[in-house]
Parts: C-alpha cells; sequence; structure tokens
C-alpha cells in the first residue's frame, strides 16, 4: 500500500506530555492495524491529520466539549456522528467515537503525531531533523530530502528546520547522530547550493532597499 512521504507529514508541533504521547502510541497502533484491515491507511492519516491541523484550530470548544466529562458518551457520539460521518471514512469516524468513549480526545493531536511515527517506523523510515541556515519552500522539501536520503544512504521521516547563524548551510541529525558536510561527502554540494542560494537572496533584498 503507497503511504505518503515522511516529509509531507511531519507535524506542526511536538506534544510534551510523556504520558499522553506513551497513550497515544497505544492508540495509534491499533489505529495502523484497523486502517490496514480496511486498506484506507492513507485516507485515516489524510483525515485525522486534517482534523488537528485545520478543523481543531478553528472550532476549540468543540474539543472541549467532546472531551469533558459532564458530556456523557452518548451525547459525544451523537456529535461526532452529526458532525463527520458522512465527511469521514468509517475508520476515521470509529477512532473518534472510541477516543471519545475513553475520554481521549483531548490527545488527538499526540495521537496524530504518533499515528505518523509508527507508519514510519513500520516503513523502516529513520526520525532526522534537517537544520538550513535559509528557510526551504515546502516544494522544495522533497527534492532535498531524497538527496540527503541518497548521501546517507537511508530512508528518513524528516522536519525541516531554520537556524540563520549555521556557517555550514546544511546540517542533517538523524536521530543521535549528526552529519554534516564534514562526516558525509555527499552533503558538501547540497550545503553549498543552500549557503549560495541565501547569500543570493540577502543581495537580492539589499539591491531593492537600495534601489527603493
Amino acid at each position: 500500500m503507497a503511504t505518503p512521504h515522511a516529509q509531507a507529514r511531519s507535524p506542526k508541533s511536538t506534544p510534551s506530555d510523556i504520558t499522553a504521547v506513551q497513550v497515544a502510541g497505544v492508540y495509534a497502533e491499533a489505529i495502523v492495524e484497523a486502517a490496514d484491515r480496511n486498506d484506507c491507511r492513507d485516507e485515516v492519516v489524510s483525515e485525522l491529520t486534517r482534523l488537528v491541523d485545520e478543523v481543531v484550530p478553528q472550532v476549540p470548544n468543540l474539543v472541549a466539549v467532546l472531551h469533558s466529562p459532564r458530556v456523557s458518551a452518548t451525547d459525544k457520539a451523537a456529535v461526532i456522528r452529526r458532525s463527520l460521518a458522512e465527511r469521514v471514512t468509517p475508520t476515521t469516524l470509529n477512532t473518534l467515537l472510541v477516543l471519545a468513549d475513553h475520554g481521549r480526545l483531548g490527545i488527538l493531536p499526540e495521537v496524530v503525531w504518533e499515528l505518523r511515527r509508527e507508519i514510519d517506523r513500520r516503513a523502516g523510515r529513520r526520525e532526522a531533523v534537517v537544520t538550513t541556515a535559509s528557510p526551504v519552500e515546502p516544494d522544495d522539501q522533497p527534492a532535498l530530502l531524497e538527496s540527503i536520503e541518497r548521501s546517507l544512504g537511508l530512508s528518513l521521516a524528516a522536519r525541516f528546520t531554520v537556524n540563520p547563524d549555521l556557517l555550514g548551510g546544511l546540517v542533517v541529525r538523524v536521530e543521535d547522530t549528526v552529519y554534516d558536510q564534514s562526516v558525509a561527502t555527499g552533503l558538501v554540494r547540497l550545503a553549498e547550493r543552500l549557503k549560495q542560494r541565501s547569500i543570493h537572496e540577502i543581495q537580492h533584498r539589499r539591491d531593492r532597499l537600495g534601489s527603493a
């Protein structure tokens, strides 16, 4: 079954509550297994991600209500069915109903985070952080990540960050190991291209300011 590239699924934030993460990991394993049984893994990941990234920020009171112990499990199920039954797959709907029934909707972001990590683990992808001196446009990130994977000989689930003080142009942390152009020679050309682009962007801004 095809799975979206890990980079495209990187979360917007990292969960900090270790207990929530552990509980979310248990749910994530169950969700992957249920989705695979119903051949809808990609759809479930996409739907849950959209709920966390787009729907919840716009309707924060909804999760608060569904997470509240004052609202009965029956009422929670009714709200979820009324709101989402026609918009998501049955597996996604059942996931939300189970979370609501166990009072766990409040950790939905952690569940989605762990769901992505579980999929990456099953695909043999290792977690990585790619740090560059200047931002890499989202459309350019997959190609850069592919080049890094070729250089290191690894399959990666990457998150991109920016550090303007980075002199080398590119640093890749894979779990507990840090790679830069001094360690992995294949990264030298990538780092140099990123550095030159950063210099070009700075010069372009100066030229615009000068002409203004």
